[in-house]
């Protein structure tokens, strides 16, 4: 079992590049800017005053007409997905996406001049602990009307396979495979958006694409050419010739990959996925996938995802031997009873704990809180959570009877429900980040029926005890 953290990663520094929008055919700066830990992925509107900033998550996507689209007080980003998946493909998990348009430029079509961009300006892991979902049992959706399907699917590392199938001479059955983000850069990165001839058609007559360029899309030529179509589509293109490939390609564009129309399919699922907020450890298997079907999976995905966390009670035999009795405990911690407040733990390793208490009415601090109506005290849960840290921070250390942990600070504490004798606490204590120098800092939640108690994040400290 691999126990180290991953942390956090943002930019090392500011990173800005010029293209042009593909739907509004304005020019467009985009600039890459370090965030703190917890941003997540903010797309920033500079061309309004005040700025505004808004979310890269599923809730604020409007459409996905040709390309994932967000809106938040009635400002849109256009075709964000291009842009999150070079994020997502360089392990970045925090960034200010600053436009002074309300579309990414399009560059090439693909993710390659992002990602270029991202690696000028270095990434660099901040001091807390990614947040990630580790998929456990399989989830999927499927829209029946268009045949197209998402499964994810448990695995040790976030995967995707794409299955697509256009039916056409031209452009038939393609599949694509990442089976390690890193490979990302290489393998998915450079693909190109794509279109058929018939869809570039209506959407030039529909003025969709005032930023078209034969450079930055593989068009299919899907059905006979003209030559009206030919002078058309050299007027709309400013192109004084135009001509069509042996392999179907208008403008004799050189693919980068056979399989190039499955490859940017792939890198749009993981832009459109990027919108869960979180890093997925799991296999994602895409058959015809599109930003229609990937919205409404990561919907679904981003609904479980919530709830779980709410309901996120340790799967442990409670009838089984504990890992340590409270005599074992006692050899860990300083404290002794009436104020040792955890009586089992279950689990315990580098970088998490899960122990146990029995709420008793022989409680002694029933006795005044209150008369008539035992609640325990919100500051003794924290305590009791606390002291679960304690045994994760002495662990560390090879001779815990020689130190004591000193409670140095709690944060975004929540109390959801009281709790009352007879109550079976369940305790469970993350690292957000790695004990540096005795200090350590851990996200906690308890539980109790099936139910989320109380959560909070804590800081901790040991220290030697003086003879």
């Amino acid at each position: 079992m691999n126990n180290s953290i991953a942390l956090q990663k943002t930019l090392l520094k500011e990173v800005e590049l010029n293209g042009v929008g593909l739907h509004t055919g304005k020019q467009v700066k985009l600039k890459f800017v370090p965030a703190p830990v917890n941003t997540g992925f903010v797309f920033v509107r500079t061309d309004v005053t005040p700025n505004v900033k808004i979310p890269a998550d599923i809730q604020y996507v409007i459409n996905t007409d040709r390309g994932t689209n967000l809106q938040k007080d009635n400002y849109k980003i256009q075709t964000s997905e291009h842009v999150l998946a070079a994020l997502v493909g360089m392990g970045v998990d925090n960034c200010f996406i600053e436009l002074d348009e309300s579309e990414s430029p399009i560059m090439d079509g693909s993710s390659k001049f992002f990602v270029e961009a991202i690696e000028s300006a270095g990434v660099v892991e901040q001091n807390e602990r990614r947040c990630e979902y580790v998929v456990t049992e399989i989830i999927s959706y499927r829209d029946e009307e268009t045949g197209s399907e998402i499964t994810l699917i448990p695995s040790d590392t976030f995967q995707v396979t794409t299955m697509v199938d256009f039916q056409t001479k031209v452009l038939g059955t393609q599949n694509a495979s990442l089976d390690n983000i890193t490979d990302f850069k290489n393998e998915i990165a450079p693909a190109r958006t794509f279109s058929f001839l018939h869809e570039l058609e209506m959407l030039l007559e529909n003025g969709l694409i005032k930023g078209g360029d034969l450079n930055n899309a593989i068009v299919y030529v899907d059905k006979p050419l003209s030559e009206s179509n030919m002078e058309r589509l050299k007027e709309a293109f400013g192109k004084e010739k135009i001509s069509v490939s042996p392999n179907g390609i208008l403008d004799n564009l050189s693919l980068h990959y056979s399989n190039e129309a499955a490859r940017h399919k792939l890198l749009d699922v993981i832009g459109d996925l990027a919108l869960v907020g979180v890093s997925i450890k799991g296999k994602v298997i895409a058959i015809k996938p599109g930003h229609k079907v990937n919205a409404e999976f990561s919907k679904k995905l981003s609904h479980i995802i919530k709830q779980e966390r709410r309901h996120n009670v340790p799967k442990i035999d409670l009838n089984s031997e504990p890992l340590l009795d409270v005599n074992d405990i006692i050899k860990i911690l300083p404290h002794r009873p009436p104020f040792l407040l955890v009586d089992k733990i279950f689990e315990l390793s580098k970088t998490h704990v899960v122990g146990l208490k029995n709420v008793t009415m022989n409680e002694p601090f029933f006795a005044g809180h209150f008369p008539g109506a035992p609640v325990m005290p919100g500051v003794l849960q924290i305590e009791a959570m606390a002291q679960a840290g304690g045994v994760l921070l002495l662990n560390t250390v090879p001779d815990p009877e020689n130190y004591l942990t000193f409670f140095m600070k709690m944060d975004n504490v929540k109390f959801k429900r009281p709790v009352k004798p007879g109550d079976t606490l369940i305790f469970k204590l993350e690292l957000i980040s790695p004990i540096r120098r005795g200090i350590c800092h851990m996200r906690g939640s308890i539980f109790a029926n099936g139910n989320l108690m109380t959560e909070g994040e804590l800081m901790a400290q040991i220290i030697k005890r003086k003879d």
